[in-house]
């Protein structure tokens, strides 16, 4: 390692969320230096990585968690939150693109591609809700170019395999083809390779953050390098925490108001994957289902069409399992039970207590077995054939527990910062990675003001997301969203049939 410096930002993980915050920053003031610290021997291997997240560019086109049913039979469907999560991806569009115009992510076809997103229901009470909710979402130009259909037909030439073998049940489907399967893993990798090339910026793997300490107008940290265990020290004037399941040690580390009371729980998950090339090459959509009712708020099953290391896979899941690590490839199994602390404990039984529903079901799905999970894939694809799938783990959620919620658990991705604006944490997990460019951004107009209150520091931004500064979701920016998102389009290197229509 070379001599200990004091930048003016550290962040901690080398995953998406310090990918897009760390580029972001560098290109609206050039003059910053930048160190980012992985604890990994590879960078984006934990949550980013492509087998550890569904890879689906979340924008409220196929997620029914995202518009839950109406609590009265013929009311209408509240498509609030999809619209909200649309226009936030849409943010992450923008950076990309403007990302490959500039070489700071040169090679988009590796890490995004145009894929399908479909909705998928059976029996005639969630047909209804299926429909409402297309009629309600395809009043909106984000939405309008979503189909509804009940005729198997039509679905069959959607997604072959939800057809084959199936019995005569009621089923219905919609389906937009503005959807993206996205490896995070990559275009992490492909960010962070840029910025460590930059003046004064530095990314490094095989070191570990251990502890946090406000000192003066720096913060001072403490990293062990992973290789030969020796710590060292290290200073700077904002650190950002972005480091998946290892977020809440380093926050309860810095001693902030905001750690008090914090718990952690997390969830562990598991996919089955097939590769046998004549059933993958049937199958080239992000097909979604509702989530079990006993699920909370965890998200539907899905069966998914991936690119991952140039090559197509299927991927159904995710099934939730037990573990005390926080983090998938370097976590421990002692993570969850030393962030346990006296002012925490509370705030885990209230939880536990509050959620037994949800408790009983996450039990459930960590014991079941193999064939268990194969019945579940069937309600999908009726013919799978149990020899073309296998089981693999997949990455860690860490769900955060704040004392203030009372037990309830509020899933989502959430940005906490020190009062002063000097360090920054992400909490959460489903759909940060998708809304990376947000909550970048978010960071930025919290902690770094000063950097849009000048004409140029609003133009850089500017040409990095041309909406930051407007609501995306307002009559006024949805206008035009057609002609913006062609345009994105084409430098992503994407071809969606409802632009060119």
């Amino acid at each position: 390692m070379p001599a200990p410096t004091a930048p003016d930002v550290l962040l901690i993980g080398g995953g998406i969320m310090s990918a897009h915050l760390g580029v972001m920053l560098k290109r609206l003031d050039p003059r910053l230096s930048i160190h980012v610290y992985e604890a990994a021997d590879e960078l984006a291997r934990e949550s980013s990585d492509g087998w550890n997240n569904a890879g689906t560019g979340h924008a409220g086109l196929c997620e029914l968690n995202y518009t839950p049913p109406p609590a009265a039979p013929g009311a209408p469907v509240d498509v609030t939150k999809a619209i909200e999560i649309f226009a936030r991806f849409e943010q992450s569009r923008q950076f990309w693109s403007y990302a490959v115009a500039h070489g700071l992510a040169p090679r988009p076809t590796d890490f995004i591609r145009a894929v399908p997103h479909v909705s998928f229901v059976r029996g005639a009470a969630q047909i209804a809700f299926l429909r409402a909710r297309h009629a309600a979402l395809s009043t909106h130009p984000f939405f309008r170019t979503m189909e509804f259909s009940a005729d198997r037909d039509v679905i069959r030439q959607w997604a072959p395999l939800l057809i084959d073998g199936r019995t005569d049940e009621p089923i219905a489907a919609t389906k937009i083809d503005a959807g993206t399967d996205v490896n995070f893993g990559e275009l992490s990798r492909q960010l962070l390779g840029w910025l460590g090339a930059q003046e004064n910026c530095r990314v490094v793997t095989g070191q570990r953050v251990t502890h946090l300490h406000r000192a003066a107008a720096d913060w001072e940290l403490t990293v062990r390098d992973t290789a030969s265990g020796e710590s060292h020290p290290a200073r700077a004037r904002f650190v950002f925490i972005g480091a998946g399941g290892g977020t809440l040690p380093l926050l309860q580390s810095t001693g902030l108001p905001v750690a008090h009371g914090l718990g952690a729980f997390p969830i562990a998950g598991q996919w089955l994957v097939c590769e046998n090339p004549a059933v993958v090459a049937r199958h080239f959509a992000k097909v979604y289902g509702p989530p079990p009712p006993d699920s909370g708020a965890l998200g539907g099953p899905h069966l998914d069409v991936r690119h991952l290391h140039g090559k197509r896979v299927l991927l159904f899941g995710p099934f939730a399992t037990w573990t005390t690590k926080f983090l998938h490839r370097t976590g421990r199994l002692t993570d969850l039970p030393t962030s346990l602390r006296i002012d925490n404990l509370s705030t885990l039984l209230r939880t536990g207590l509050h959620n037994r529903v949800l408790v009983r079901f996450l039990v459930r799905e960590a014991t079941q077995r193999m064939e268990s999970r194969l019945r579940a894939l069937r309600v999908f694809y009726p013919e799978a054939n149990s020899a073309d799938w296998h089981l693999v783990d997949a990455g860690i959620r860490v769900q955060a527990l704040k004392k203030a919620d009372a037990g309830r658990l509020s899933f989502g991705t959430e940005v906490v910062t020190a009062p002063d604006g000097s360090l920054a944490a992400l909490l959460g997990a489903s759909p940060g990675a998708s809304v990376s460019a947000h909550i970048a951004l978010q960071i930025i107009q919290t902690c770094f003001p000063e950097k849009l209150r000048t004409t140029e520091g609003q133009a850089r931004m500017q040409a990095m997301i041309p909406t930051f500064d407007i609501d995306l979701a307002s009559p006024a920016a949805t206008a035009d969203h057609a002609r913006r998102s062609a345009q994105i389009d084409a430098l992503l290197h994407l071809h969606h049939p409802s632009y060119t229509n």
